[in-house]
């Protein structure tokens, strides 16, 4: 049977994967839900096996290829031990899983290897560091416990503004009229409509943070302002490690460009490529000793 390899990248809001040969030649792509054990295992590895269905089906391919492909796994949430040896332990089906963080493939991906740092501040956040085989992680602690920046972070805080404002305990702010529209309701009805809320669902109240401060308004500033000195500070800190390269990445990349300090974003560097890509070299490189990048869509491919 011929040989392939997936790479996965699963955090709170998809699950990417792509498939390519062993060649290097991506085949199929696919994407699935959230896949982040800190908030479901049992959802995690579901949104998992969509997305490879999905893929395995770009390309034309029958599941039972999967006993001759070798997985690797980045996923948000598995650097808690507990939550590492809950998806180590699935019987996946696959040929060989390589399980890491989603922080370590977007590593791999941004730089074309090993080598660097990264930045991420989509739905959650959290920062990465390899340098000649030592690596660190900050943050990454999940929603209850810190993602400061965040998509997640920043709805939340804005929905915490939004309410003390309504109590006349705080600054006025655009934020309630907005968050008000969006969620249909405020005050105690607010709350009651959220309280069950996922990181995910305040992360697409992130946007409406980010146009109220280009607005100008001070509350919205101010929440903006905090998560950008948060990824300031990291930056500062990645750099003690004296990585090759950084860069920032996730969903609000473009949105808080703007905000950043000048000696952060002079030092930042643009991606070589997408965490997925990430994922498959890596995989590649545990499986292979391969350490070049993947190749493009191959011709027959639809993905």
């Amino acid at each position: 049977m011929r040989t392939y390899f997936l790479g996965i990248d699963g955090g709170g809001s998809k699950c990417r994967a792509s498939l390519c040969t062993e060649d290097g030649h991506i085949v199929g792509r696919g994407i699935a839900g959230t896949a982040n054990p800190f908030q479901s295992v049992s959802r995690t590895i579901e949104s998992i096996t969509a997305s490879v269905a999905a893929a395995l089906g770009d390309a034309g391919l029958a599941e039972s290829h999967l006993q001759g492909t070798h997985a690797g796994v980045g996923l948000a949430g598995v650097n808690l031990p507990a939550l590492y040896r809950k998806i180590a332990d699935w019987p996946h089906g696959f040929a060989s899983m390589h399980l890491t963080t989603d922080l370590e493939i977007a590593c791999y991906g941004a730089h074309n290897g090993p080598d660097g740092a990264v930045i991420v501040a989509g739905t959650g956040s959290g920062a990465f560091v390899s340098v000649n085989g030592q690596r660190r992680i900050y943050g990454a602690h999940g929603f209850s416990f810190g993602d400061t920046a965040s998509g997640a972070w920043l709805g939340h805080q804005a929905v915490r503004a939004v309410l003390v404002a309504n109590d006349g305990l705080g600054p006025s702010t655009a934020l309630s009229e907005a968050l008000e529209e969006i969620v249909g309701g405020c005050g105690v009805t607010m709350v009651e409509r959220m309280m069950t809320s996922t990181p995910r669902d305040f992360a697409r109240l992130a946007p409406t943070v980010f146009d109220a401060a280009g607005a100008d308004d001070a509350v919205a500033t101010a929440i903006v302002g905090e998560g950008a000195a948060y990824l300031d500070r990291t930056a500062e800190r990645l750099w003690e490690h004296d990585p090759p390269r950084m860069s920032l990445l996730g969903g609000l990349r473009e949105l808080y460009a703007s905000y950043l300090s000048p000696a952060t974003l002079e030092r930042l560097s643009p991606p070589a490529a997408e965490p997925d890509a990430g994922a498959l070299l890596y995989v590649r490189t545990k499986v292979l000793g391969d350490d070049g990048p993947v190749a493009g869509p191959s011709a027959g491919s639809t993905g």
